[in-house]
């Protein structure tokens, strides 16, 4: 498959799905309607829009256990905006209402997927590898 084609893919399942729930634990999960998940099995970056200074990024490390407060909370109502899969393997969530999430890839553990409740639609694979399948594919 195509970059593109997969590209567009993904930015279909999940551009202008709004945010449902943010649970933790060691993983972050982002319920969006639909029902869609996104689940960060690893370190993440999230920058919460600030109108009084430039945006202000915190680190997560799910290994070490996520407790959605805060910022993650904040999530809930948003809408993604656009969707991209960096060259390296990594994943990049932008919202309309401002932030952004940012998964880099690992090159030892599988740090993101995408699921609907057909099953996975896409993956980051260890050492930034991406694995696509088609929605409803067994």
């Amino acid at each position: 498959m195509q970059n593109g084609i997969t590209q567009n893919g993904i930015t279909e399942v999940l551009a202008g799905r709004r945010v449902a729930s943010v649970s933790g634990g060691d993983r972050l999960d982002l319920t969006l309607d639909g029902p869609v998940t996104v689940r960060v099995a690893h370190e993440f970056r999230l920058a919460a829009p600030s109108f009084a200074a430039p945006a202000e990024v915190e680190h997560y490390f799910p290994a070490l256990t996520v407790r959605p407060t805060g910022t993650l909370l904040a999530l809930v109502g948003r809408t993604v905006d656009t969707v991209e899969i960096t060259l390296a393997g990594g994943l990049e969530l932008v919202f309309a209402e401002g932030g952004a999430l940012s998964v880099p890839p690992h090159a030892q553990l599988a740090p993101w997927s995408v699921e609907t409740a057909e099953g996975a639609v896409c993956a980051g694979l260890p050492g930034g590898e991406v694995r696509w399948t088609a929605p409803g594919a067994a």
